[in-house]
């Protein structure tokens, strides 16, 4: 009794160029069967066995999944009953792949693609796809996935060896199309006559060699392959995710703060300014309370003209238990040349002391102006000014120093994964990368 998991007996033949024997896996199937001994292509439709073609032997390449091994994949058992070396030429440079033909008696044939260590599991596609453009160039689209046109060449068999279900010669060429949608691959064949569309999905090494209890390790993938998934495309879009919800918070965190801050004035004075005038410049104010321990802002407003004035200015106890010195400058000029109107710095300038110990204080101010700043300015060397003292006022600089530190991880991401997509496609037709694909799957 037969069950549908036991694998008939393969038909044995012999060759007529070598006398080496030949198991025709693919049974009626078969049309070529290459003798791995000397490499004659045969034609098996007749049971003369009529050599279709010698194969010269230093050509032989060794297929790393020797003919006659069995292997799992998407739940199937398959056996590799054929292998053949295509090439294409692009730009002058050659590159050569590998391929396995794979057959099953009860689910037919499957395609092993092999290229630098890249895999894919094919499929013949009886379908046709429909045609489209992605973002203005070709596209196909097949059972609702869009597919991105990649590359078109000419691909030339190079060598074969085992059996094949069509008349397979080395020399023979097709025109290859390619379309991906990573982890996807879309592949058209045209010999002029006909054209066959094939589906694959991409496959590490590591599942291959466990696929097919190959010894060893597999060969390590060099380069980007046309339809290898991005690792890091995943990451980068989790990264956008996760710094917009990181950037709501940084709004609400942000408008918290400057809600939370109460901002309060403290004093309030206007002061006249002349360089000339007899006598002593500086001044103190009335004593202000700060009421409790925080920040303390003050602001100097001034009616500068062309001109230029320094702010020596002390926060001082008012029991001299404690003192702050500080300075501003504050300078404001404006005029007209040959580009227009121009302006440069500003009226008015702000100092906040950090950390200032609640308390009853005075502010002492001792302005200066410079005469040779002053040359030019309308009021020469006076100016009004006010002074403005404020406590716990908003501090944005810190909120704003941590925005960048939530970009880093998606900006990062974001390089690896374009970085990714543009040495894929600098493979292709294009050269340039388009993007990464919003249908990778």
């Amino acid at each position: 009794m037969v069950t549908q998991n036991r694998v008939p007996a393969p038909r044995p033949l012999s060759c007529p160029n070598c006398g080496g024997r030949i198991e025709l896996r693919g049974f009626a199937h078969t049309r070529t069967a290459v003798c791995i001994q000397c490499c004659t292509v045969l034609d098996t439709s007749t049971p003369e066995l009529r050599i279709l073609q010698r194969f010269d032997e230093a050509m032989r390449v060794r297929p790393l999944i020797p003919l006659g091994t069995r292997g799992t994949l998407q739940g199937k058992k398959w056996e590799v009953i054929g292998f053949q070396v295509r090439a294409i030429r692009v730009d002058g440079v050659p590159y050569s792949w590998h391929e396995y033909l794979l057959f099953n008696p009860y689910a037919g044939f499957r395609y092993l693609t092999h290229y630098d260590g890249h895999w894919n599991f094919v499929s013949t596609v009886r379908a046709l796809p429909a045609f489209t453009s992605f973002r203005g160039r070709k596209a196909a689209v097949l059972e609702g996935r869009t597919y991105r046109h990649f590359q078109t060449a000419t691909a030339t068999t190079t060598f074969v060896m085992g059996e094949f279900p069509w008349a397979v010669r080395v020399g023979e060429t097709v025109t290859a199309e390619d379309y991906i949608a990573p982890p996807w691959i879309l592949s058209s064949e045209s010999d002029g006559k006909e054209i066959n569309w094939s589906r694959g999905i991409y496959l590490t090494g590591a599942e291959i060699w466990k696929a097919f209890s190959l010894p060893g390790s597999p060969p390590q993938a060099q380069g980007v392959y046309a339809n290898q998934p991005n690792p890091y495309a995943d990451g980068m879009r989790r990264a956008w995710r996760t710094f917009a919800v990181l950037a709501l918070l940084w709004v609400a965190a942000l408008a918290a703060h400057w809600a939370l801050s109460s901002n309060r004035e403290l004093f309030r004075g206007s002061y006249h300014f002349a360089a000339n005038t007899p006598g002593e410049h500086s001044l103190v104010t009335n004593v202000f309370t700060v009421p409790g321990d925080g920040n303390v802002e003050v602001q100097i407003r001034t009616d500068l003209d062309n001109n230029w004035a320094y702010f020596h200015l002390a926060l001082l106890a008012e029991d001299g238990s404690r003192g702050f010195d500080f300075g501003r400058e504050v300078s404001y000029y404006h005029g007209r040349d040959s580009d227009g109107s121009w302006s440069e710095g500003r009226r008015s300038a702000a100092a906040t002391l950090a950390r200032v110990p609640a308390g009853r204080y005075y502010l002492r101010i001792e302005p200066e102006m410079d005469a040779q700043a002053s040359f030019g300015s309308p009021a020469g060397m006076s100016m009004n000014y006010e002074i403005i003292v404020r406590h716990d006022t908003p501090r944005p600089w810190l909120f704003l120093l941590a925005l960048p530190l939530l970009l880093i991880p998606a900006v990062v991401r974001s390089f690896k994964a374009i970085g990714m997509e543009t040495a894929r496609w600098s493979e292709s037709d294009y050269g340039t990368s388009v993007g990464i694909s919003g249908d990778e799957e």
